[in-house]
């Protein structure tokens, strides 16, 4: 038996010191108490190692497919009148005045 790097012997020793620190009226409580830290710890890193599956699960599938659009070919596109006004040349004058 090996629990947490201790092996049986050490574990007597532990809990004969525990025994005469503690005394035997307050060695069940002690232990019970420390029952339920560590089952509340072991609770714990399971909710969080469900949770942290469950995102590294949502990550891994696959993103859907985006749709892509074409233009269908037509002769000429239709323009607004003011975009019309944009197409056409625009005339370029030269106006600069000589003081003489």
């Amino acid at each position: 038996m090996n629990v947490f790097g201790i092996g049986l012997p050490e574990m007597v020793l532990i809990m004969v010191v525990a025994l005469l620190v503690f005394g035997p009226k307050k060695l069940p409580e002690i232990g019970k108490s420390m029952g339920k830290a560590i089952r509340s710890f072991q609770d714990a890193s399971k909710e969080f190692e469900s949770e942290f599956k469950r995102e590294a699960d949502q990550l891994e599938k696959p993103a859907p497919q985006t749709m892509e659009a074409t233009l269908e070919p037509s002769e000429k596109p239709s323009l607004s009148p003011a975009e019309e006004q944009l197409e056409e040349p625009a005339i370029a004058t030269n106006t600069t005045e000589k003081d003489g």
